[in-house]
């Protein structure tokens, strides 16, 4: 996209909301708007993802997702589990005397105008942005927020960093890196096997495997029955839609630890933590931070054509090459 055509796109985003401030280079740009509440990542003139927090949802989540050809890859709120929010990072918790709090199960965590009864009482709270910014022809975001129980308290410190690589031909990588600290108490993590993963994924019903979706391992594995709580380095989700076929890789970054997998047909995936803080409780201490670090790849064509484990390789290369 050239500078003149990046120009118009920021006069007409500028027209739709008084609120909204863009950053915009030749091929890259960043969207926020304030009174909306999201910001959205813009590759060669078209949106690629958007990250919302919004009061009307109690778990602030990346949604749309956008496939190279422009497709919703994932969905935001859907049946029979209302409670998925696209790409999202919840857990069960709980905090000293406080109520254990399972921020996955929150179904009643959208607020509906209108209906008083709706809502939720505990919810993710944005707290502000730490970056938005074009760097190194990459986009960056960063984010602090708050795990809030009981409306008033707080319980975990959340911050999450978000940078954006633009491949060419719409496609993108998205490398999220997270962290959880323990800044008010000792927090009890009480995820069990079936109900996280760290981050989730709902693949939008076009893409997911009840449609003809493939869901494929680093090892070759596919489908639910041979990839659930097995695993695996990175997991693929690609399908044909309307004749054009496309999907989304998840990376885990090494850590030295193997991870296992929740994978369903329906559309929801996503990687667990390392055995010894996974299906089983755990003490996050006071003053103590968990982390995690995962890259989503946004790719054309299958897991072949797509070229992933090339791609699994390049993202584990640089990323140990950017921490030397």
């Amino acid at each position: 996209m050239s500078a003149i055509v990046s120009m118009v796109l920021c006069s007409l985003l500028l027209s739709s909301t008084a609120t909204a401030q863009e950053t915009v280079s030749p091929s890259l740009g960043i969207v926020s708007d304030e009174q909306k509440q999201f910001v959205s990542a813009h590759i060669d003139g078209e949106e690629a993802f958007s990250y919302q927090y919004g009061d009307e949802w109690a778990i602030p989540h990346i949604h749309p997702l956008r496939s190279p050809s422009g497709k919703l890859l994932t969905v935001q709120q859907t049946e029979p589990y209302p409670h998925h929010r696209s790409l999202w990072i919840v857990d069960r918790v709980q905090m000293g005397d406080l109520p254990e709090v399972d921020f996955y199960h929150c179904w009643k965590n959208y607020k509906e105008d209108g209906k008083p009864e709706s809502g939720y009482r505990h919810f993710i709270e944005h707290v502000g942005f730490t970056k938005r910014s074009i760097e190194d022809d990459r986009i960056k975001i960063g984010v602090d927020a708050r795990w809030i129980v009981n409306e008033t308290e707080p319980i975990l410190d959340d911050h999450r960093d978000i940078e954006v690589q633009r491949l060419g031909s719409g496609e993108y990588l998205i490398d999220l890196s997270f962290s959880l600290t323990a800044s008010y108490g000792d927090v009890t993590f009480r995820s069990d096997w079936v109900h996280y993963a760290w981050p989730y994924l709902r693949m939008h019903p076009q893409f997911n495997g009840e449609a003809g979706g493939v869901i494929t391992d680093d090892q070759g594995h596919t489908g639910q029955a041979e990839t659930n709580e097995k695993y695996a380095k990175w997991i693929d989700y690609s399908n044909t839609v309307d004749g054009v076929t496309e999907g989304l890789a998840v990376f885990i970054y090494p850590d030295g630890e193997k991870h296992k997998w929740l994978t369903r047909e329906y559309g929801t995936f996503g990687p667990r933590r390392p055995d010894e803080y996974s299906g089983s409780g755990f003490v996050l201490k006071q003053g103590v931070t968990l982390t995690g670090r995962v890259g989503v790849l946004v790719h054309r064509g299958d897991v072949e054509t797509g070229r992933v484990a090339e791609r699994y390789e390049a993202y584990i290369k640089e990323s140990a090459g950017a921490e030397d």
